[in-house]
């Protein structure tokens, strides 16, 4: 292996790296807020991407179906649970935010997606439309189950997930798609060309990492989701609404799932399946962090995109599964050192 295979080796590694840390990170704060190993992660990688790559070529996504008929579902899961509790004010509220918003998106997407009007509008577009459905998937099947032990809430995650791969197939099809991507440029260093889109990539990673430090370390919602994170019951006492913080993480881990997905959708032909091995790839980041450490997620999953790579060169039919052994050590050596606890501690 010469230095400049090395170098490009690199550089892929990174590039797939920066995604699989996107993920882990939105992992380790679904399970440090909710306790629920979210699954089904990866699918919202391939629901922004096919979205996205939809809105590029002038047609309507069928996600933003899907967003509606997980509104409706929400809303009526929402009127159920809170029947007792609900106010007028509060009714008013949740329709606003279960029925009114997907509608004006809605209308929207109808509006714009024949314009094409360009990269940035329709990435927008796609974020809006696939980002709402995660808080509407936790009201409708995470919220009922928020005092289940972590078994029941890991297979409730692995049902949603078979769920959300089945309705990909019905509202996108079986056909692979991809998009145009963000910068068409390149910029070379040394013996490398590195493709604009990857700048944008890492770029993104590094900006949305900061964008997370700064909301959890300086904003009120992001301290109290910190305090559920550390102690539930305690959150509880002082008065931080779990539920809610538990809508904000399933938000965000949706907004994390769909930039991916129209980060990546330009380097590679995305089908309504893909996402449940690059979702795997980084819960397997996540879980080598511990599920409990950002950082330690990020490096782990700049770890697990190298490796990827030089698999991918020195044995390319088996990288996946030099990928996801990589992990079986990381177990044993945690089975080991650690001691065993009760789900409720």
């Amino acid at each position: 292996m010469d230095p400049t295979i090395l170098l490009i080796l690199l550089q892929d590694g990174i590039v797939n790296g920066a995604i699989y840390a996107l993920l882990a990170l939105s992992l380790v704060l679904v399970f440090a807020v909710t306790r629920v190993v979210f699954i089904p992660q990866g699918e919202f990688v391939a629901y922004g991407a096919l979205t996205y790559a939809a809105l590029d070529s002038g047609q309507m996504p069928g996600s933003v179906w899907l967003l509606c008929a997980l509104g409706v579902a929400a809303c009526l899961a929402s009127l159920w649970s809170g029947r007792h509790a609900l106010t007028p004010r509060g009714v008013v509220r949740l329709l606003a935010a279960t029925l009114l918003l997907p509608a004006g998106i809605l209308l929207l997407t109808r509006q714009v997606a024949p314009l094409r009007p360009g990269v940035l509008v329709e990435a927008l577009l796609a974020l809006a439309i696939v980002t709402p459905m995660t808080p509407y998937l936790y009201r409708v099947a995470f919220r009922p189950l928020a005092q289940a032990s972590v078994l029941v809430l890991l297979i409730a995650a692995v049902g949603v997930h078979l769920a959300m791969v089945g309705l990909g197939l019905v509202f996108f099809g079986p056909e692979g798609s991809r998009a145009a991507g963000f910068s068409e440029a390149s910029l070379a260093l040394g013996p490398l060309t590195v493709p604009g889109q990857s700048l944008w990539i890492v770029g993104l990673t590094l900006a949305l990492m900061v964008g997370l430090y700064g909301f959890f370390g300086y904003t009120l919602y992001g301290k109290a989701l910190r305090a559920t994170a550390v102690n539930r019951l305690g959150a509880r006492l002082v008065g931080i609404a779990t539920a809610q913080s538990g809508e904000i993480a399933f938000t965000l881990a949706g907004l994390i799932g769909a930039l991916s997905g129209v980060l990546i959708v330009p380097l590679t032909t995305v089908y309504y399946d893909t996402g449940f091995i690059i979702g795997l790839k980084g819960f397997t980041a996540a879980i080598i962090g511990g599920l409990a450490s950002y950082p330690a997620a990020a490096l782990a999953a700049l770890g697990v995109g190298v490796l990827e790579s030089f698999s991918s060169f020195w044995a390319s039919a088996f990288k996946e599964v030099i990928v996801f052994t990589a992990i079986i050590p990381v177990l044993l050596w945690r089975s080991l050192k650690g001691t065993a606890t009760e789900d409720g501690e």
